[in-house]
């Protein structure tokens, strides 16, 4: 495995049509799949419908990471990207319009929350290969 810096992980990220959020939820650990932008800054965001437990934790600005892989098994080569950090709703009503319009969900359903989660701490990691076995 070969350590990735910031911006070559968070161009990868960038590039992921999806990854998986991680937080808390009852006291254990919650991962639910989700499609999303990066911002310039690194920042994710994704939206969410009234009623996520996601939501509940963005309003109280917990930490929670996020994380994207585009993991070949054949070749033991790929990608991992994990940013965590504080997640916020958007309230901004012209923030909001743009991320709606940018950010199409893959689910057939509401989703008019749109939260932010910003990266405090961001690794990756590409693995190089190995031995197959064969």
């Amino acid at each position: 495995m070969v350590e990735l810096g910031r911006d070559e992980a968070l161009k990868l990220l960038a590039e992921a049509p999806l990854g998986r959020v991680v937080f808390s939820h009852q006291a254990l650990p919650a991962i639910r799949p989700v499609n999303h932008l990066v911002e310039a800054n690194g920042d994710i965001v994704i939206r969410t419908h009234t009623g996520a437990a996601l939501l509940g934790r963005a309003v109280r600005s917990e930490v929670v990471a996020y994380e994207a892989d585009d993991l070949d098994p054949a070749t033991r080569t790929g990608w991992s990207v994990v940013v965590t950090g504080a997640a916020s709703p958007v309230s901004d009503p012209a923030k909001l319009a743009r991320y709606r319009t940018a950010l199409t969900p893959w689910v057939d359903t509401e989703m008019e929350h749109v939260v932010r989660i910003r990266a405090d701490i961001v690794t990756g990691y590409r693995l190089v290969g190995g031995d197959t076995g064969s």
